[in-house]
């Protein structure tokens, strides 16, 4: 299997307040919707107790948009993954308020998982929305979209399977773009940065910075 251990990681844990209501979550709903970290690839059709398209969903951070996404699309399963114990609280939460039988959640790093848990070629789809920018020069290292990290994801999707990609950042985009295009096992679908598509949810933060004038930038990419 292939070894993508790192010594720089693309986050910093940080000790995040955890409210009532997403405490309450968690305890409750994550050994049912909760997924533990191991040394072997999921058997994804256990997992969600049936067989379905499967999106990966990097970083959902409170999991507004994972929430929106798979309540509006219940005939696919999305496998969210995320470090910070507040983001993984919230979405049970949601989880739990909409009745969504149509997510897992792995708090776990992204590359580990991607390495260990997650077989080539079974995604049909990817989700990074507004992973964090590092918008130091010194920082971009951190940067989780880098040259190892896409060819070891584009391993893990089915041919046609999708990645998609959104950041509100322009060199952070053009860094995507670049890195994206590189990649000899994807292929753009449109001539540059994509439009936004329609079943991709608005988040508040994303809405606020538009009517503030800030750019976003869409990339979706295909598996050859």
């Amino acid at each position: 299997m292939t070894e993508t251990r790192r010594a720089v990681r693309s986050y910093v844990l940080r000790q995040g307040r955890v409210t009532t209501a997403q405490q309450r979550a968690y305890d409750e709903l994550l050994p049912r919707f909760g997924i533990a970290f191991q040394l072997a690839p999921l058997d994804l059709d256990r997992a969600f107790g049936r067989a379905a398209p499967r999106v990966l969903e990097i970083g959902f951070g409170m999991g507004e948009t994972t929430a929106a996404i798979a309540a509006a699309h219940p005939e696919t399963d999305y496998l969210g993954l995320e470090v910070h114990t507040p983001g993984v609280g919230s979405l049970l939460k949601r989880i739990g308020e909409l009745g969504l039988t149509n997510v897992r959640i792995i708090q776990h790093d992204a590359v580990e998982v991607l390495s260990h848990m997650i077989a080539p070629g079974v995604l049909d789809g990817c989700h990074i929305f507004f992973p964090d920018p590092w918008p130091k020069k010194r920082h971009h290292k951190r940067r989780l979209v880098q040259p190892a990290f896409v060819a070891l994801l584009a391993s893990r999707l089915k041919p046609g399977g999708y990645v998609h990609c959104a950041t509100d950042w322009e060199d952070y985009a053009q860094q995507m773009l670049e890195v994206l295009s590189a990649e000899p096992q994807l292929a753009n679908t449109a001539d540059g940065y994509a439009p936004r598509p329609a079943w991709r949810p608005l988040t508040k933060f994303e809405e606020r910075g538009l009517n503030l004038g800030h750019g976003v930038w869409d990339l979706v990419f295909r598996r050859r």
